[in-house]
């Protein structure tokens, strides 16, 4: 029913927390149950009726999970709440790690297969979802929660060595920071509409509140100046969001070098403009 693989070396023992960054595998799953199919289909039929005109055109579009009424909301609680994908991932940390939703920065995404060399063209593209993996003792679960999808796209999970062409009612998780991965495939529009969910999920030591704050803050303002960022310039249209847009490239590229390499790039720009300030106004 589920594709997995071992967790790879170095990751931190089930139930015993490390200092060291515990690695997440990737996991492939399906919900079987038929009432969760249910809340499924009708979340998709909701989608379509809500989203039509986005639906008919590209790019992509994300929309924030609690931007949305409260019927939708309910219905996707049932699904990022459920055994199926918490269990998982509870059961791969132990009982020492707690699993904490991150309710605030999980999304609605209708995907279009999309290289433009746009902010969202590292959707596809290889690369890292997050650029904190340096953070110890800590890592942030994905899970890709595919309501609607033919399976006509692969993902490639390369540090987890899974491949997988995601259909409706299935799901997969990955390691948010630490998971270099891929779509590979050509744009097809006769091909059903992707409608998945993106749903993340906080992972720490138990008992460790001042910490567990400290890394949550952190990835949410992350996480909001890389979206914020990839929304404005995908498929751009004016300069400025090229620009934006080859920036976001660029620092996509550099993050699989080393996570810190980009914040040094964005580091070292400012330590230049700041220089030649201070001689202009000398």
């Amino acid at each position: 029913m589920a594709e997995t693989v071992p967790a790879a070396d170095g990751g931190a023992t089930p139930g015993r927390p490390s200092r060291a960054a515990a690695f997440f595998p990737a996991q492939a799953g399906r919900f079987d149950d038929p009432a969760m199919r249910e809340q499924i289909d009708a979340l998709v039929a909701w989608v379509q009726e809500r989203f039509r005109e986005d639906l008919a055109r590209r790019p992509s579009k994300h929309v924030y999970v609690d931007t949305l009424p409260p019927e939708a909301v309910a219905r996707i609680d049932r699904l990022r709440g459920g055994a199926e994908i918490v269990g998982r991932i509870e059961r791969h940390f132990g009982s020492g790690w707690a699993v904490s939703p991150m309710p605030n920065t999980d999304e609605l995404y209708l995907s279009h297969y999309n290289k433009d060399r746009g902010g969202d063209q590292g959707l596809f593209d290889r690369h890292y979802d997050g650029n904190l993996r340096f953070l110890p003792a800590s890592a942030v679960v994905r899970a890709l929660i595919y309501l609607q999808s033919d399976a006509t796209y692969t993902v490639v999970f390369a540090g987890s060595g899974l491949a997988k062409a995601f259909g409706s009612h299935e799901f997969g998780l990955l390691d948010f920071h630490r998971e270099l991965h891929w779509v590979e495939g050509e744009f097809n529009p006769s091909d059903r509409q992707r409608i998945l969910l993106k749903c993340n999920y906080l992972v720490t030591p138990r008992d460790t509140p001042v910490w567990t704050a400290l890394v949550r803050g952190a990835n949410t303002a992350v996480f909001y100046v890389v979206k914020a960022a990839m929304e404005y310039s995908k498929s751009p249209r004016t300069p400025a969001q090229a620009v934006v847009g080859f920036f976001c490239n660029v620092f996509r590229r550099l993050n699989i070098v080393h996570p810190l390499v980009p914040f040094a790039f964005v580091g070292a720009v400012l330590a230049a403009l700041a220089l030649g300030i201070h001689r202009l106004a000398g």
